[in-house]
């Protein structure tokens, strides 16, 4: 297909709120070694944006300053050492970089299949969430059918995700939400229990069940001790964020006493390979779960490419239930 020479993008003028996130016109990428340039039709809108709008979150090195890690679209040019795929052939991707864009390159390896069913928004809310709950709560975490399941936050995208992988592969699931609204959802999503963190605390409900087997968490800060306490005898700790900070006291006496394991993981500094892997996983195991029915992309909100500081402050205030995309 023909190519542009230039594309429309959304970068980061300067570290900051939302307001920062300007339009602006850059040269189009070239796909590299192993690579694939994509066509756009969407992108997510995910929690590390923010982060790395607010400079707390850098690029890796070789990757694109523009926030953006996941999107979906029409493979429109492909780079040496690249099989498997074509030009025109429909895809969701993980993204180390650049999804604010009506182009992005990636790892070839990167890339799934759009779920049959799925429009294009549904699968652009896939990549980074599946990744990581996947890698985190699978692989990482080894959940288990049976086992009692905490995901904090579950009407994020991280939740709704979490919630429904673990109610599919037969775990007991157990979430929090601030709000009856959204532990609603959570609930209809497949949580058994979903936990009004603003009125009950998550330590007694998970206690009473004998404890987490294991929980994920995004939350850190305050949330650390309390999870330790809530987990059952050789429970396991996911930390994947800490949106209240890393740094607390902890009496690691109890993750001796009771063989407790912490452990936790960030996505986009992991090598092409690991998440090469990832892909590869999620491809055997979880997308024919979507393809069945049986799994689906909670959806929030869209908003158009130019208005990527309106979906921030959107996501900044936790009014969501699912995922926000923007329309390329």
């Amino acid at each position: 297909m023909a190519l542009p020479e230039t594309m429309r993008v959304v970068e980061i003028t300067k570290p900051g709120s939302a307001d920062v996130l300007q339009s602006a016109t850059m040269p189009l990428p070239s796909p590299r070694h192993g690579e694939v340039l994509i066509k756009l039709a969407y992108a997510g809108v995910n929690r590390p944006d923010a982060l790395q709008r607010a400079g707390m979150y850098d690029p890796p090195e070789g990757a694109s300053p523009l926030p953006g890690l996941e999107g979906a679209g029409t493979i429109a040019a492909i780079g040496s050492g690249v099989f498997g795929v074509s030009v025109g052939d429909e895809v969701c991707a993980l993204l180390p970089g650049g999804g604010y864009a009506e182009y992005v390159r990636t790892p070839a390896a990167h890339c799934l299949s759009v779920p049959s069913g799925l429009s294009m928004a549904q699968a652009a809310a896939l990549p980074e969430t599946f990744f990581t709950v996947y890698s985190n709560v699978v692989m990482r975490g080894g959940l288990k059918a049976g086992e009692r399941f905490l995901a904090h936050g579950g009407s994020s995208g991280i939740g709704t995700t979490a919630i429904q992988l673990a109610n599919t592969m037969g775990a007991r699931v157990f979430t929090t939400a601030g709000s009856d609204e959204k532990c609603a959802a959570c609930v209809k999503l497949g949580a058994e229990r979903a936990i009004n963190y603003r009125d009950v605390d998550f330590v007694d409900v998970l206690k009473a069940e004998g404890g987490a087997d294991l929980i994920l968490d995004m939350v850190g800060g305050d949330y650390l001790p309390r999870n330790v306490r809530a987990l059952a005898n050789d429970g396991r700790l996911v930390q994947i964020a800490f949106l209240q900070g890393p740094k607390v006291e902890l009496n690691f006496a109890q993750v001796m006493m009771r063989r407790l394991t912490i452990t936790g993981s960030t996505l986009r500094p992991q090598s092409d390979l690991a998440k090469a892997r990832i892909a590869e996983e999620l491809k055997r195991n979880v997308w024919p779960m979507i393809e069945a029915g049986r799994i689906a992309p909670v959806m929030d909100s869209e908003f158009a490419l130019e208005d990527a500081a309106k979906a921030h402050a959107h996501m900044e205030s936790s009014a969501h239930i699912g995922k926000i995309v923007l329309k390329v």
